[in-house]
Parts: C-alpha cells; sequence; structure tokens
C-alpha cells in the first residue's frame, strides 16, 4: 500500500512553497488521470501529493497582445470549445476533438499533459510547431522555457524539481500562415502510432516564406524534421519538392530507443510520410484560404 500525504495549495504561490520544501518528495496532481496509473503501477512513490487544482488564475484562456496565453489548469474541453482558440488557433481545436473522449476532455488539464511528457502526447508537437513557450515558476520567480528545448527525454521535461508550469504563450499567428495536426491510429481518440503537427506561412507569391515540421510518437520527445522544413522554405512548393520533403521527414523519425515499440520502423516511418504530404499541402491550402 502507498501511503502520502494530500496538500492543498490556496494559490500559485503557496504551491511554489510547498513545493520547494518537498521537492523530490512530491508530486504535483491537478486532474490526475495520468498520475493516479503511475501510482497504480507503483511507478512513483511520492510522499506528499499537492494539489493545485483549485489554484486560481490558472485556468484562463485569453489574448494578451501578440499572444495566447493558456492557463496550466484549463481543461481540454475549456481548450476545444473556446471562441478564442477556434478563431485564432483553429488546428488546437480540431486536435483536442481527437483526444480521448469527452469526459477526459472535461478533466484533464493542458498543464498535465504536457508535464507528463509521454510520446505519444498530441499537444506536445503543436506547441512545438506554433512556436510556444512555457512559463514556469518557483519561489525564485519566473523563466520562459521554448517549447523547443522543454522535452528532454522519456517522462522528462527542463523544468526544475522546484518549479510548476503554470502558462503557455503561444505567439499570435501571422497573416497567410496555415497549420494541421494529425495522427495515425488504431481508433478515433487513442494514443498515435505515429503524428505530424505542420505550420506554413507563405509570402506574397505563394512561396514558403516559415515551415515548422514536427513529428511525435517516433521518438522519446518531439522531433523536429528540420531537414524536411528547409526544403520547403523559400520556394513554391512542387510535387518534386513535396516527395523531397516527405522522404527527409520519414528519415528523421524513429531515431530513438522508443522508435520500434508496438509498430515496426518502416512501419511508423511510412505513416510519417505520409502525413507530412498530406499535411504540407493542407497548410499551404488553409495559408492560402485567409490570403488578405
Amino acid at each position: 500500500m502507498i501511503r502520502f500525504d494530500v496538500l492543498e495549495a490556496e494559490n500559485v504561490s503557496h504551491a511554489c512553497s510547498l513545493l520547494a520544501e518537498h521537492q523530490a518528495a512530491a508530486k504535483l496532481v491537478a486532474g490526475g488521470q495520468s498520475l493516479l496509473v503511475l501510482l497504480r503501477h507503483r511507478q512513483i512513490r511520492p510522499g506528499y501529493l499537492i494539489n493545485i487544482k483549485g489554484c486560481p488564475d490558472m485556468d484562463h484562456i485569453e489574448e494578451d497582445g501578440d499572444s495566447i496565453r493558456i492557463g496550466a489548469l484549463a481543461t481540454h474541453r475549456a481548450l476545444e470549445t473556446s471562441p478564442l482558440i477556434g478563431k485564432k488557433l483553429p488546428m488546437l481545436t480540431e486536435l483536442e476533438h481527437q483526444l480521448g473522449c469527452v469526459q477526459t476532455r472535461n478533466w484533464g488539464t493542458v498543464g498535465g499533459n504536457l508535464c507528463q511528457a509521454i510520446p505519444t502526447s498530441d499537444l506536445a508537437p503543436v506547441f512545438v510547431s506554433l512556436e510556444a513557450r512555457a512559463v514556469a515558476r518557483s519561489i525564485s520567480g519566473e523563466r520562459v522555457i521554448p517549447f523547443d528545448s522543454f522535452f528532454v527525454g522519456y517522462q522528462k521535461t527542463a523544468l526544475r524539481p522546484d518549479e510548476i508550469l503554470v502558462e503557455i504563450q503561444v505567439p499570435r499567428p501571422r497573416p497567410h500562415t496555415g497549420g494541421i495536426f494529425r495522427k495515425e491510429s488504431v481508433r478515433f481518440g487513442d494514443p498515435a502510432i505515429a503524428s505530424v503537427s505542420v505550420v506554413i506561412r507563405l509570402d506574397q507569391q505563394a512561396f514558403v516564406e516559415h515551415a515548422r515540421i514536427v513529428l511525435q510518437s517516433v521518438s522519446e520527445s518531439p522531433v523536429r524534421a528540420s531537414e524536411a522544413e528547409a526544403a520547403i522554405t523559400g520556394v513554391k512548393v512542387t510535387d518534386k519538392v513535396l516527395a523531397e520533403a516527405t522522404a527527409l521527414a520519414a528519415s528523421a523519425a524513429c531515431r530513438g530507443p522508443y522508435a520500434s515499440r508496438f509498430y515496426s520502423v518502416a512501419y511508423k516511418r511510412e505513416m510519417v510520410r505520409l502525413l507530412t504530404r498530406d499535411n504540407i499541402k493542407e497548410a499551404i491550402r488553409r495559408a492560402q484560404a485567409v490570403w488578405c
């Protein structure tokens, strides 16, 4: 039997103090869906659970200047149904439709999903492709971590033991930008066999001005397909360019120890190739559709 004490955090500052006091002996709990599984399977044995679910000012979704600010305690359902997200970041709304069931989305939090840092997370590659930033807080203050460097291994993040993820900041997409996330899974709502998130911005001549292609479920952490991004940047995407980019994306997949878990490397790479092809074409179509 696992025994632990539950500590109720009154606010973020109080949670930071409790975490600084207990550090490795404590785990944060909000939605708790992933944490309960780890406890049940004896993968973690904390002495304390710090409940942050009731902390105020961490479940917001709002626009602030050039950024969309998402509190770490915002639920998946709140993200899915937010008019602001639907208008400014529609690829996030689409993603949430595919994430588990409604009951999961009603209770699970965005911050909990990201901090679990599992290889099959749907949110992780999208926030990397959107060039989002994580805001971490401790008793020493705040620091901002680009999501490019937030995930550092299997179920490991760049957060320090005394830090709490309090907010995600997503830069408001510039004009002529299109994005899409798609995954291959056994059933709708299941974890991905492989997934790809693509964000593309076009210039006035319909050349690709900026591109982000991020792969997931093919390594321990999200993988930037940098060579594929370079192949389509600065040019108009033709069939030849698209074929080159998709081949480069496929070759970037499955280079780590997670690569062949459950499905073969060849199968995952083929899924990445097909998803990348379709997503680049759709992201370009969406970027052209918002032309002004």
